[in-house]
């Protein structure tokens, strides 16, 4: 009888828009991370865990490395940064369009890693087999160590071939979580992830990465949970925005955040959602601290 036990930290990194959640969702089999077509969609390390009566992969999805231009994509950056310091094995998101000499700082940093680098060339139906050939061959120039695997997390291409690899590279060790649990956010948290990911779907420009959603109320019964919901933005102007013409904006926001809400936890749900102004909140230090990017 084989009682070996293998379990580890699988973090996920990459620039904006490559496809890291949509892959993560993938892998674990849990809606977890919300993936829009727009970048920077995730703020925070959200792990997602995936188990069997043998193993334990604990999937982090991280946001997009970027070069910050205010706080709180320094607090972003710093949750990217910080997947390189604990993984067992890292996977490097990047895709058929972006270079691989984009955040070079970043990447140097990925190449004196000791633990294993699976590289992930994504969207690969985007492209041709010279492309392809041409990156893979960049790519290794950048990062010799690592296994270069391509693609496409959308269609399911190649998915499977990236979590055998994992699970072969896993390490020995007794789990780090309870074997019932799937990720280590409360509920609260995809309440608030899928009200923004409702608003990055509904508004344009600057108006959702000026929005921050808090769960005021959270109450659970049998059957229903009554939500309440705080939407704050920057601007007395970006809440007019948000709320449109006689409430029509905001009740469509709030109508499929319900729907959504839903399906993810399978009761009625009860949504009430309000609109305040928390000026230049992501500039603020306290207010970030507040919102959960940063510690003290």
């Amino acid at each position: 009888m084989n009682d070996m036990h293998k379990a580890g930290f699988v973090n996920i990194v990459g620039n904006p828009n490559v496809g890291k959640s949509t892959l993560m969702n993938q892998l674990v089999g849990e809606r977890v991370s919300i993936a829009t077509f727009k970048a920077q969609t995730t703020r925070h390390r959200i792990m997602g865990i995936y188990n069997t009566d043998d193993m334990q992969i604990v999937f982090s999805d991280t946001p997009g490395v970027l070069k910050p231009q205010y706080k709180l994509q320094e607090s972003m950056l710093n949750f990217s940064t910080s997947a390189l310091t604990d993984a067992d094995i890292l996977l490097y998101v990047t895709d058929v369009v972006e270079t691989p000499d984009k955040h070079s700082d970043f990447v140097a940093r990925v190449a004196q890693m000791e633990v294993p680098v699976l590289l992930l060339i994504n969207k690969i139906d985007l492209s041709d087999q010279q492309q392809l050939t041409a990156l893979v061959e960049a790519w290794h120039e950048q990062l010799p160590r690592a296994e270069i695997l391509p693609l496409s997390a959308a269609n399911k291409f190649n998915v499977d071939q990236v979590m055998r690899r994992v699970k072969e590279l896993l390490p020995e060790s007794p789990p780090y979580f309870d074997k019932e649990q799937w990720t280590d956010k409360p509920a609260r948290f995809f309440v608030t992830e899928i009200i923004r990911e409702k608003i990055l779907l509904y508004y344009d420009k600057e108006i959702p990465y000026a929005v921050e959603v808090v769960v005021e109320q959270f109450k659970e019964e049998a059957r229903k949970i009554n939500i309440h919901a705080v939407i704050y933005v920057e601007r007395d102007s970006q809440k007019g925005i948000i709320i449109g013409r006689q409430g029509r904006a905001l009740k469509k926001v709030a109508t499929e955040a319900r729907r959504e809400l839903e399906r993810f936890f399978g009761k009625t749900i009860y949504l009430e959602t309000f609109v305040k102004v928390d000026k230049d909140w992501r500039s603020s230090d306290k207010e970030l601290r507040n919102f959960g990017y940063q510690q003290d």
